[in-house]
């Protein structure tokens, strides 16, 4: 089961019913966070989900709504006693933004480790899980991450008993694992079925719409987009600021054939962000404007 909670859904500045946008998943027992703006963890107290198993914050780009709340993030973990290491991914100049924040959080009890973001489009591989990072437009360098659980094929208990396979292997080889044993070579594809859907979540902000987006959330079970206006007269600032409006965001939905969309990082001026979503629902029904805190919990689908 991947746990997913939209934080905080706003843009450029924090109000009192709107906190910056931040994105965490739960996966396994382990915690990935996606941006970190001011706000971000009173967000996450209100949902009551602790930073302290955070495995993983990725960084879509360094404007401070989106990075601001690391410092204090940093030291509550500390204050925690946190000892694991701590991954940060972001784009290019990741450790010289991070150091600089952290000239207010100097002492920590764990060590940070920096993955910076060298390709258009790159692949971090974690236990269980990996977090596939794409370029998008915004005005400075920004990425968009999709979060994605691939699932093996179901392990074939016959097949293994046949091959003669002692069962102390059986777990290896269904976590893709090539055993060497008695003189004989057993691959994970001697046992196992074909591949099963996994999940798959995409995520982007602060960008004009992509190819890079519609291709990355193919095949994605949820797709959260910034929808930074819902106003349509706003199109223009939208392309000035390179940001994108709740119909750009619902055409990339379409495009990209997933089923359900939220919409996130309102403007601070758009209060009522529902009162445009029937025109957006027009181009794909199966949008919303998110507020803070909703969460969905997304499971593997089940088998006949």
């Amino acid at each position: 089961m991947l746990d997913i909670c939209l934080l905080g859904t706003g843009g450029m500045m924090p109000l009192p019913y709107r906190w910056l946008t931040s994105l965490m998943a739960r996966y396994n027992g382990s915690s990935i966070l996606i941006d970190c703006g001011e706000g971000t963890q009173i967000a996450m107290k209100e949902k009551g989900w602790s930073p302290k198993p955070i495995d993983v914050i990725c960084f879509t780009h360094y404007h401070a709504d989106h990075i601001s709340g690391l410092p204090g993030m940093l030291l509550t973990m500390g204050n925690a006693e946190r000892t694991e290491p701590l991954i940060l991914i972001g784009p290019k100049g990741l450790e010289r933004v991070v150091g600089a924040l952290r000239v207010i959080a100097p002492e920590l009890p764990f060590e940070i480790q920096y993955m910076e973001i060298t390709e258009k489009e790159q692949s971090f591989q974690f236990d269980g899980y990996r977090i596939e990072a794409f370029r998008v437009n915004h005005n400075v360098v920004c990425y968009g991450y999709s979060i994605v659980i691939d699932r093996a094929g179901k392990f074939d208990v016959e097949k293994a008993k046949g091959l003669g396979i002692d069962m102390r292997y059986w777990n290896l080889l269904q976590k893709g694992q090539t055993i060497e044993a008695d003189g004989r070579i057993f691959t994970p594809d001697m046992v196992l079925g074909a591949k099963r859907k996994g999940l798959k979540v995409t995520y982007c902000t602060d960008t004009r719409p992509t190819q890079s987006i519609q291709d990355n959330a193919k095949g994605a079970d949820l797709f959260i987009c910034e929808g930074m206006y819902g106003e349509p007269e706003k199109q223009q600032k939208a392309k000035e600021y390179k940001h994108m409006t709740f119909y750009e965001a619902a055409a990339l939905a379409k495009a990209a054939g997933v089923p359900e969309l939220w919409l996130t990082h309102f403007s601070p001026s758009l209060t009522r962000p529902e009162e445009y979503m029937q025109k957006v629902r027009e181009i794909f029904p199966a949008a919303y404007a998110a507020k803070d805190g909703r969460t969905v919990e997304l499971d593997f689908e089940k088998e006949s």
